[in-house]
């Protein structure tokens, strides 16, 4: 789906828009799933726009002009949280939600692998100048070790709540922490592991309740503060999240 006024399928409107190219990295993303016009701001300051299906670059670039000071300030916080530089290696992978720290080694070879050594050392093989060989085999890596200790943790928070689900899902979305589907599905993002686990238990509490309440009634809420009573706190901390984000987890 292309934006309307003209663009291609596929084409970024950033040109249309009237954005500073210069000032930051930016994606334009159609959504069928979006509601509204959001904008977020990662670490190295990467800006993206998600936008719903119907909405026009006119609108876009009224939306974004008008939170251009916002973005703007966010930008230069996200750059001192993390330098730009979006075809990097990463050297350390911290994992807050387990506790667990790797090391990454980056060599080359003619065959891109990665393996682990000991507790705490990657090895990453990528042939020469080939580094997004590299990020998809880190991207692949994070989601088995997410989905390795989220269904133990899913599982361990079904039984505390007494609320079952059917299985769980793991994927690696730009926009969404976690689902529910009405069949018992739970999906979880992989970017959980980057969060604290107080908020990730949050997260798992909160898509657990989706089984109840397929909504977000006041009965939804009394469900989640009765499993977990300091949700408000946790919800705010886990909506700041993507920060805690490495850029090479998105990185084509």
């Amino acid at each position: 789906m292309g934006m309307t006024d003209g663009h291609k399928a596929g084409e970024s409107p950033q040109l249309a828009l009237g954005l500073d190219e210069g000032a930051a990295a930016w994606h334009v993303r159609r959504s069928h799933r979006a509601r509204r016009l959001t904008v977020r701001v990662y670490p190295g300051g990467r800006v993206e726009v998600v936008v719903p299906r119907g909405v026009g670059v006119r609108v876009v670039q009224s939306f974004v002009m008008g939170h251009s000071e916002w973005i703007a300030r966010k930008v230069d916080e996200m750059r001192a949280l993390a330098p730009p530089d979006r075809q990097r290696i990463p050297a350390i992978i911290n994992l807050a939600a387990i506790g667990a720290t790797f090391h990454v080694r980056h060599e080359t070879s003619c065959r891109s692998s990665l393996r682990r050594a000991g507790d705490s050392e990657l090895i990453l093989m990528t042939p020469p100048a080939d580094e997004r060989a590299g990020m998809r085999l880190l991207q692949n890596w994070l989601r088995a070790r997410a989905r390795s200790a989220m269904g133990p943790w899913l599982a361990r928070v079904a039984g505390e709540t007494g609320i079952d689900f059917r299985r769980l899902e793991i994927r690696r979305q730009r926009t969404r922490w976690g689902s529910c589907s009405r069949q018992g599905v739970v999906s979880l993002n992989a970017c959980l592991l980057f969060q604290r686990p107080e908020v990730v238990r949050y997260l798992v509490v909160h898509e657990l309740c989706h089984r109840v309440h397929m909504n977000h009634s006041q009965r939804f809420w009394a469900l989640v503060a009765r499993h977990e009573p300091h949700f408000r706190t946790l919800d705010r901390e886990l909506g700041q999240g993507w920060r805690h984000v490495p850029d090479w987890v998105f990185a084509a």
